[in-house]
């Protein structure tokens, strides 16, 4: 255990991190009066995802493995910190959508037919805790991965 503890510490963090951001968001009216631009606005978290996978692999190369780390070293840290996202991703997405945003889902729906982007049936049909659910799981692999590839070019060191 204490092989993966970094990742572990830094995969609570992101979830942590990630529970403020939509708070932040919930507060900046992004889920309700500013919904039709959500998903512009909502990318930014990506510059603060980044931010954390690199100071968590910086930590994983000074902590770890005293100062030298490989790209794969990296990128195996960072996938390992996406599949503790990932796992944590269920219950990260419930608290969000129970807790600090529980009008999102009636919203995005009536914007997303306001709009024209769906059916009323299609946006209820999209718009469920459960699809969010597995997005963000399979998005946090995805993301996780993605991030970690690129990060770990920048934190490697011989």
């Amino acid at each position: 255990m204490k092989k993966f503890g970094i990742e572990i510490k830094w995969g609570i963090i992101f979830s942590i991190v990630t529970l403020l951001w939509m708070m932040l968001e919930k507060a900046l009216g992004w889920h309700d009066e500013l919904i039709d631009k959500h998903m512009i606005y909502t990318n930014l978290f990506a510059i603060v995802a980044i931010a954390i996978y690199a100071i968590a692999l910086l930590d994983k190369r000074k902590n770890y493995y005293d100062g030298k780390m490989t790209w794969l070293q990296g990128f195996l840290s960072g996938l390992w910190i996406a599949v503790v996202v990932a796992i944590l991703a269920p219950l990260t997405q419930y608290i969000t959508s129970t807790i600090i945003t529980p009008d999102y889902f009636s919203n995005v729906i009536e914007a997303s037919v306001r709009l024209g982007k769906h059916t009323q049936e299609d946006a209820e049909a999209y718009f469920t805790l459960q699809n969010y659910i597995i997005q963000s799981t399979i998005g946090a692999i995805v993301m996780g991965a993605i991030t970690a590839a690129i990060v770990a070019i920048f934190t490697r060191k011989k």
